[in-house]
């Protein structure tokens, strides 16, 4: 799986909401630009030395991103206010997309676990 994979993901994916998670995918290479790109859950993934650190996914009624840890959410809760989420996926819409600094810490703190684990 590649980036390519992750470029057909996209296509399947209907406007605005394609957008949205292509700005989204350019935010987290930018972060992290060392990163793999993969299929993982039937979603595109970023893999930093074999660990996956982020993610995200459409549905109908919004996009989530996903950290790949029940508690990296839990860990910025307080920077979530008026965003709706579930243990492990974070809601935004396009109307309303994620941040770049907010992208950045939960990258940071996924990261932060995964190398004290």
């Amino acid at each position: 799986m590649s980036a390519h994979d992750v470029d057909e993901f996209l296509t399947g994916v209907r406007e605005p909401q394609r957008g949205a998670l292509e700005r989204l995918r350019a935010t987290i290479l930018e972060i992290i630009p060392d990163a793999e790109q993969v299929i993982s859950y039937r979603m595109p993934a970023f893999r930093v030395e074999g660990v996956t650190v982020a993610g995200f996914n459409a549905f109908r009624d919004h996009l989530s991103y996903f950290p790949f840890s029940g508690s990296v959410l839990a860990a910025v809760a307080s920077e979530l206010e008026g965003y709706t989420m579930t243990k492990s996926a974070l809601h935004f819409t396009v109307e309303r997309p994620l941040p770049s600094t907010l992208v950045r810490t939960l990258i940071e703190v996924r990261r932060a676990q995964s190398r004290a684990s």
